[in-house]
């Protein structure tokens, strides 16, 4: 399977999990192990960064196998979600940043001109930024140019599990991108996964799907799964649609022929 790059980093799994809503935090180390994923997102604002000697979320993830990525998760302005990159960065944690800035507390949609904002003076910062927007194709094209690294369109509303609802969106982000397309929110079940690859995501990031799931350490192996297949499948190129049937077989040769 071909690997996942963006900016200067090598990731071999395409799949990228969360930390959050695990029932503890030994099923989450499970789960985590089960998804063969290398990149785990954690918020910043579960993470003890005032005093590192207390327990904290990071005690429970093996730096030395799993890339953190940080997240400004929570965040409602672009100077909220800059101060919460900088915290995170200062603390240790990384310059690279999953940046959230939410618009709407009941849909927790995103803002996306509040995004644009903090992304262009976090890449200038020194930051890698990988924003969490809607399925826009004209706000995805305003986040490259802004500098982002990758761009991550919502399947979905997170955390929602209906999975991708508009294919086509995603197929036109796809067609222009010109870096790493995630799909980001809104999974629910291996299928849906595997569908976002088969459109041509480079990734597929999720939580929700799988620690809200009734046994999660299997639903992270499924998914891991889902994921592979989907890139393969993608890779392999599907055959076309048509209107009517099209034998497997063919009829030169059969009697009466």
């Amino acid at each position: 399977m071909d690997n996942l790059i963006i900016a200067d980093k090598t990731f071999a799994s395409r799949l990228i999990v969360g930390t959050g809503k695990y029932s503890s935090p030994s099923v989450m180390v499970r789960a985590h192990e089960a998804s063969g994923a290398d990149m785990i997102t954690v918020a910043v604002r579960r993470v003890n960064i005032s005093d590192r000697t207390k327990e904290s979320l990071l005690d429970y993830i093996d730096t030395s196998k799993y890339f953190v990525l940080p997240n400004t998760a929570g965040c409602y302005t672009a100077d909220e979600a800059i101060r919460t990159a900088r915290l995170g960065r200062e603390a240790g944690l990384s310059n690279w940043v999953k940046l959230e800035v939410i618009g709407d507390e009941r849909t927790l949609f995103p803002d996306n001109e509040e995004l644009v904002v903090a992304t262009r003076t976090l890449v200038r910062d020194g930051f890698i930024v990988l924003p969490y927007t809607s399925d826009d194709p004209v706000v995805c094209r305003k986040l490259e140019d802004a500098g982002a690294a990758a761009v991550m369109p919502l399947g979905a509303p997170i955390g929602s599990g209906l999975g991708i609802q508009n294919v086509n969106n995603i197929q036109i982000i796809r067609e222009f991108a010109r870096v790493p397309l995630i799909v980001d929110a809104g999974v629910g079940t291996a299928s849906d996964a595997a569908l976002a690859m088969e459109l041509g995501a480079d990734g597929v990031l999720m939580n929700t799907a799988i620690a809200g799931a009734q046994d999660p350490v299997a639903m992270a192996e499924a998914m891991k799964l889902a994921v592979r297949a989907g890139r393969l499948a993608y890779l392999a190129g599907r055959i076309p649609r048509k209107a009517y049937a099209s034998a497997s077989s063919p009829a030169e040769g059969l009697v009466g022929r």
